[in-house]
């Protein structure tokens, strides 16, 4: 087993995912990165840790990179969860099967995960999982109809599951993001940010590796805003 700990970055080809791969790095971590795209391969091996090509929605992908990521590193102490863009459109035009598709996305793709890192966990005694969000969790945006119901259901299994492994040492947190600066900027989005400004990609990546690190060991079972001020409930 290796002395440094080790982070997998399911989704990190690109955007959130794959900056906080890159800052993980940075601070020291063994990483992993999967993508269905290629890019997240390429970055992992970039980092000088293990890349992989496979999707988030196929539970035998998702199982070949738990292998190899203890295969490479002998241990899995964080796991950061980033997901795709599921179905979009007006709510009541969207179908059974984009509701299907949108539950694949936002949700299972974390409990799939979950259901494969926690046994090596247990044995660790130890171990983070942070769920990249959105800030529509508590506030549903109609542009983001599958993204908004789905990701407050797993606000509700964050909380159970949290609840459940936290004596166990093993916790559970989701950060939700505003607008990020890695999207096209829109004035009418613009102008709901009490910052005046969206985020930096760097400004989620630096809160994802604290809620991954030791530094947050205390905080479980939480979403953490981090979009400037965007939502306004308590």
């Amino acid at each position: 087993m290796s002395d440094k700990q080790s982070v997998l970055v399911v989704g990190g080809g690109s955007g959130i995912g794959a900056d906080a791969a890159k800052t993980l790095a940075e601070k020291g971590y063994d990483v992993g990165v999967m993508s269905s795209s290629g890019k997240g391969e390429a970055l992992g091996k970039e980092l000088g840790g293990l890349g992989f090509t496979g999707s988030n929605l196929v539970p035998a992908d998702l199982s070949s990179f738990v292998d190899l990521a203890m295969e490479r590193f002998g241990r899995i102490d964080g796991v950061v969860n980033c997901a795709g863009h599921g179905p979009k459109g007006p709510v009541m035009e969207l179908t059974d099967e984009d509701w299907h598709t949108g539950m694949d996305y936002y949700m299972l793709n974390v409990v799939r995960m979950t259901r494969l890192v926690l046994p090596v966990m247990q044995k660790q005694k130890a171990g983070s999982i942070v769920n990249i969000s959105t800030f529509a969790t508590f506030e549903p945006d109609p542009d983001f109809p599958t993204s908004a119901v789905f990701r407050s259901a797993l606000a509700g299994y964050t909380k159970l599951f949290s609840t459940r492994y936290a004596a166990e040492g093993i916790r559970m947190n989701n950060v939700l993001p505003g607008f990020i600066d890695s999207l096209p900027e829109k004035e009418d989005r613009l102008a709901r940010i009490p910052a005046g400004r969206y985020a930096r990609v760097r400004e989620l990546s630096e809160t994802i590796a604290f809620m991954v690190s030791d530094a947050s060991s205390y905080i479980t079972g939480q979403n953490l805003r981090v979009d400037g001020g965007l939502t306004s409930s308590v």
